[in-house]
């Protein structure tokens, strides 16, 4: 089993800034990929940015390209979020996700354990 624990969520200004994280525990050699989504309530849960564990590569959904940035610790175990210019339509809770597939996946599938969520409230 892997653990996912998330924090760094809050509440902040519309133009701010948070930093999210992600610390992962239990079997973790056969990750490739770790993801961050966000829900709003009665909405699904959206895909915001993933990296590789080993190369690093990463993506992001349009929305939050220039302002997102995730990047990845392989020695601690962790991957992060770092969220600037935030804008109201950013507020949500925050889901980290760990894939086995060794691919850049979008979607709530390609992710086999997954965090409790943080909530991030932007207001305006």
């Amino acid at each position: 089993q892997v653990q996912l624990v998330e924090s760094g969520g809050g509440l902040v200004q519309a133009g701010g800034s948070l930093r999210l994280a992600c610390v992962a525990s239990g079997r973790t050699l056969n990750w490739y990929t770790m993801a961050w989504f966000r829900q709003t309530p009665g909405q699904e849960r959206e895909f915001v940015a993933a990296i590789t564990w080993t190369v690093g590569s990463s993506s992001y959904v349009d929305s939050v390209k220039g302002r997102f940035t995730i990047s990845k610790d392989n020695a601690k175990n962790s991957v992060y979020l770092q969220m600037n210019s935030l804008k109201p339509d950013d507020t949500a809770v925050y889901y980290c996700a760990a894939g086995t597939r060794s691919f850049l996946g979008v979607f709530m599938g390609d992710y086999d354990y997954w965090g409790q969520g943080t909530q991030v409230t932007v207001s305006s």
